[in-house]
């Protein structure tokens, strides 16, 4: 298990301590792989080692690299001082549920043989924060987990992400491990994809992420995933030829950029001329589109949530977040992708963008 930490003070025990807390029977590894944190993630993780009860199939290590050099070099270098044929990335602020590691092994062990990475349910753990963190647990709850469930369905997921999934090592040493972008779990998954391997999805593998609490972070953020996408088809555009079912998310993905071109500069201005009584763009049928929006996260909703109380869990009550995910959260992070696109289209200067 990698756990990424940059700066990590604030959650590195937390994480720890749901790792020690794992049901997982057989043997397995967790290096910490500090990244040239400048705040106490170390001395922390350190400390949290000493003093929790991990158990006695654990091996616990703090990798220590003083300098930063982004998520996917130290990635990189923790896999080659992982010692098992299985490795799972974790981010530094991420809690695994107790079953989390049992869960994502056992999905690898039953998917088809050709599956070479899997990837877990990731949900928002810091979602009573403030307004912004209330919208992003839907969009993580309704948006991500959603289609992954839907791209597996389908008998393949496109993305592994980073903060928590599971690959073999072979396959990620097979395509060079993660390459040096900035949308590293993007692109290395496609990676997978191009030389024929197949990604699954395993919703009963969850963890709890804390997602940025300020505008800044949650839009810098965003851009980078953005620019993610563009990097994997850059590299791996050949992904669009491939005679597979999952080569419709491919095509579903490339029409990305000109949708949020035509949402950000075409929808949003008609939308609010519409508001106004001003129907040059957008008529008054247009405005139909949000409560169909918010009908149809409603349908989402309850499939979810079914999700959840077969693990035992509760949907905790967060109605105003639905109504700005349902309602406006895309009149925020459309013109952010549309940010992010256009910075790696154009060779802006790369910054990881986190902390």
């Amino acid at each position: 298990m990698l756990v990424a930490a940059y700066n990590e003070a604030a959650a590195i025990r937390d994480t720890l301590t749901s790792l020690a807390a794992q049901t997982y029977p057989g043997d397995y590894e967790i290096l910490v792989l500090n990244d040239g944190s400048t705040d106490a993630t170390v001395a922390l993780a350190q400390q949290a080692i000493r003093e929790l009860s991990f158990p006695g199939n654990a091996v616990v290590r703090v990798l220590d690299y003083p300098v930063n050099a982004g998520k996917a070099a130290v990635l990189n270098r923790g896999l080659k001082e992982a010692s098992h044929d299985l490795i799972i990335t974790i981010d530094g602020d991420s809690w695994v549920r107790h079953d989390g590691l049992a869960q994502i092994v056992e999905r690898l062990l039953t998917d088809p043989p050709n599956t070479r990475a899997i990837a877990g349910a990731v949900m928002v753990r810091n979602s009573r924060e403030n307004f912004l963190t209330r919208a992003q647990e839907w969009d993580y709850f309704h948006g991500i987990a959603a289609v992954k469930r839907m791209q597996s369905m389908y008998h393949g997921t496109l993305v592994a992400q980073g903060a928590f999934s599971l690959y073999t090592r072979a396959a990620l040493e097979e395509v060079g491990g993660w390459p040096e972008c900035v949308g590293e779990d993007i692109v290395v998954s496609w990676a997978l994809l191009e030389k024929g391997h197949r990604i699954g999805y395993a919703e009963d593998a969850l963890a709890f992420t804390n997602v940025p609490t300020k505008f800044k972070q949650f839009a810098l953020q965003r851009k980078r995933w953005s620019r993610g996408l563009i990097e994997a088809f850059k590299a791996h555009g050949s992904l669009l030829l491939k005679p597979r079912l999952t080569t419709i998310f491919i095509w579903w993905n490339l029409c990305f950029l000109p949708l949020d071109l035509v949402y950000t500069f075409i929808f949003i201005p008609g939308l609010v001329l519409a508001l106004f009584g001003i129907f040059w763009i957008a008529g008054p049928l247009t405005l139909a589109v949000l409560p169909l929006a918010a009908l149809w996260n409603m349908f989402i909703f309850r499939i979810q949530r079914q999700m959840f109380r077969r693990e035992g869990l509760k949907v905790r009550r967060n109605f105003g977040g639905f109504l700005f995910y349902a309602l406006g959260y895309s009149l925020v992070m459309q013109p952010v992708c549309v940010w992010g696109y256009f910075a790696e289209l154009l060779g802006m200067r790369k910054k990881w963008d986190t902390k």
